[in-house]
């Protein structure tokens, strides 16, 4: 169980490496899973599955109401624990989104009121109480759709998937190869030869390229200003993206502007 709180506008990525349940406090967020981005507020709930790949931009509510939130992380020590001891299995594939705006349901919004005197006071919940909230989490979820529990008790790996077009719809985030690669349901040595045999090239270079080209693509044909995309594209800070786009196109990408 954790929390996260941020004081001013703050752009992330991340690959969610465990179920996640997070309630808004304060403050507003906009993430984008894939092509669809989402705008939410104070008092949004939401259930991210694990190996979700995101990106956040956080901000405050006002200027004087830093961004707050509760994260519940639902790893899958206890999520195994719980399916021995109640024999609750995954009986078919979860093939729903892999982010549910979870923000009408009362009894997960009166869950996460129980814990914010917690977190306002800086006090700490024994391990005991942690994992009795965590439980009580996992049950207003399957409440809340039985058929959730193919998705929380789903402990298998990702399986082999089909390569470019996974690399196509993802490159844009800042994860490492190792994780590309478990992502993609391959070994690195797999990873790597399946791709060079469909893109011709080595990962880091055709990365590198493709978030360059969409880079390149915001800026002179949407009008954006390169500190406000280097992010989007991949890259983590503007001086790199920078150095990397002239090396690339043989000038700045302030000239473009």
């Amino acid at each position: 169980m954790s929390t996260c709180a941020a004081v001013a506008h703050r752009g992330g990525e991340d690959l969610v490496p465990e179920h996640a349940l997070a309630y808004r406090i304060s403050g507003v967020s906009r993430t984008v899973i894939g092509d669809k981005a989402h705008v939410s507020g104070p008092g949004t709930i939401a259930l991210a599955r694990k190996n979700t790949l995101l990106k956040t931009i956080k901000y405050p509510e006002r200027g004087d109401i830093p961004f707050r939130s509760i994260a519940i992380l639902l790893n899958q020590a206890i999520l195994k624990k719980i399916s021995v001891e109640e024999n609750i299995i995954a009986d078919t594939a979860y093939t729903g989104e892999p982010a549910l705006d979870l923000s009408q349901n009362l009894f997960l919004k009166g869950y996460f009121e129980s814990l914010v005197p917690f977190f306002q006071t800086g006090r700490t919940l024994t391990p005991s109480l942690a994992e009795l909230k965590t439980r009580e989490a996992v049950a207003l979820l399957l409440q809340h759709d039985a058929k959730l529990k193919n998705m929380l008790f789903d402990f298998s790996e990702p399986g082999k998937i089909d390569l470019e077009a996974f690399m196509q719809k993802n490159y844009v985030y800042h994860i490492s190869l190792a994780q590309f690669a478990r992502l993609s349901g391959r070994s690195m040595t797999t990873f790597k030869r399946d791709f060079k045999k469909i893109f011709d090239s080595t990962p880091e270079q055709w990365i590198r390229n493709k978030r360059l080209e969409r880079a390149h693509f915001l800026i002179a044909e949407r009008k954006q200003a390169p500190v406000s995309i280097f992010s989007e594209v991949g890259f983590e800070t503007l001086s790199h993206f920078s150095s990397a786009f002239k090396k690339l196109y043989g000038y700045n990408p302030s000239a473009l502007t």
